[in-house]
């Protein structure tokens, strides 16, 4: 699974770095020039960059390689988009410049050598004196010779040199527009992620709610991700966040963690002042799989923080003689280590008659948890797409992007995450804490 993580990584990597190389190195500098080769092996040291940052995990890599290496990703996958959208727009003003460029002028036929006196003989290969044929041989290629968009040759201007300083004006315009807005759209992206989440307030009706349960106030929170690229600072300010909206119940829905307990303990630390009436609660997400050590020493130290872990199990929440039922189960991922979802073991033998609340880390678990009576499904993992255009993408694999949508006919409510994975960059899609009130 790591290798074929990692080749798809290399391959769609040296795709990237091969067209941004095409456009804002070749599209933009002479053939042979210092800044073409120069360009070049810069453009090379970021694709490996990228390739070293993603093979290890994010701890290990550290702050000082994990945040230029992610943030040239980001960068890289702005360049991309942009340059792409900016490839129609290229081609029409090239095809303009070229319309109203001077026409080619005449090139006097050849004439012979013995006409003039002309001395074939004796002038330097190379030379502006050559012979009379060589010289209209020379005239002719240089008027008539071809050049596309992307080439290197002029064709059909007045001259060679007018035509490649059209193209590397045109190739220079491109990248600098293509630059300016992905280093423009990183910078706010990175100020996004890093910020302050956003608190969601959210209503959500539940008929089968005991009407004493009106107004019980659930904070969500998900993909934390803790890792070399937050610090204990990250856990601590979404901690006084939660718990200045005083929940009577804490979730957090899977993703909390880049790494080890022995690497991410401290960090972690602050989610042990957590407050809320009825308790703090957790469920595994993807990542907590990817760790060297697995989920259950995270688990270990998150109930040492007093935060109770529902692995495929089930709590009553009590609440003004009202009772909920919590239950939790884990991410599908863990189906890889004989420990995924077990909705039988979380489900099975509670009162229908009363209103269940279930947190799964994937959205995509909601369309079992709907054909088994659940009223509410609470995720995350999508990140609400992190970084436009990729919440495009999310609805291939999961069924709700972000925010209130339905699983035949089972609310499910997607928090776009505290925190992020990969670039420290949000764009469209800011960090977020919820608070769900249910409603009977």
């Amino acid at each position: 699974m790591v290798i074929g993580f990692l080749a798809t990584v290399l391959s769609v990597t040296v795709a990237v770095h091969v067209y941004l190389w095409h456009r804002l190195v070749r599209s933009t500098t002479r053939p042979g020039s210092r800044s073409r080769r120069v360009l070049t092996g810069a453009l090379a040291l970021l694709g490996v960059l990228v390739v070293v940052t993603f093979a290890g995990s994010r701890v290990e890599a550290g702050f000082w390689l994990a945040w230029p290496g992610y943030m040239w990703l980001a960068v890289m996958f702005y360049l991309l988009v942009f340059l792409v959208l900016l490839e129609v727009p290229r081609a029409v003003a090239w095809r303009l410049m070229r319309r109203s460029a001077p026409a080619p002028e005449a090139v006097p036929a050849a004439v012979p050598v013995s006409a003039v006196g002309g001395d074939t003989e004796g002038a330097p290969a190379g030379d502006g004196g050559r012979g009379a044929t060589g010289g209209a041989r020379g005239t002719g290629a240089t008027a008539l010779g071809g050049e596309t968009a992307d080439g290197e040759r002029p064709r059909g201007e007045g001259s060679g040199g007018d035509a490649i300083s059209r193209r590397l004006f045109l190739g220079r315009a491109t990248a600098a527009i293509a630059g300016v807005s992905a280093i423009g759209t990183v910078g706010y992206g990175v100020r996004t992620a890093l910020g302050d989440p956003v608190i969601e307030p959210v209503r959500v009706v539940l008929p089968k709610l005991d009407p004493r349960l009106n107004g019980l106030r659930v904070a969500v929170v998900s993909d934390i991700h803790l890792g070399p690229l937050t610090g204990t600072a990250h856990a601590e300010r979404i901690v006084r966040m939660i718990n200045a909206q005083r929940p009577d119940v804490v979730t957090i829905v899977g993703d909390l963690v880049d790494g080890t307990v022995a690497e991410l303990g401290e960090q972690a630390r602050p989610l042990g002042e957590l407050e809320a009436r009825h308790g703090s609660y957790f469920v595994t997400g993807n990542h907590e799989y990817y760790t060297a050590n697995g989920p259950q020493e995270w688990i270990e130290k998150l109930r040492e923080l007093g935060i109770r872990s529902l692995r495929n199990e089930r709590v009553e929440i009590r609440h003004q003689g009202g009772v909920l039922d919590l239950a939790g189960v884990n991410d599908v991922n863990g189906a890889t280590a004989d420990d995924g979802p077990d909705f039988d073991k979380a489900l099975d033998g509670r009162d229908p008659g009363r209103a269940m609340v279930l947190l799964a880390h994937q959205p995509v678990q909601a369309a079992e948890a709907a054909r088994r009576g659940v009223d509410l499904q609470l995720s995350g993992h999508t990140h609400g797409g992190q970084m436009v255009p990729f919440n495009l993408v999310v609805p291939l694999q999961q069924p709700v992007v972000s925010g209130l949508g339905a699983v035949d006919g089972m609310p499910v409510y997607v928090t776009r995450g505290a925190g992020f994975w990969g670039p420290p960059v949000r764009v469209g899609a800011p960090p977020e804490i919820t608070m769900v009130e249910l409603r009977s």
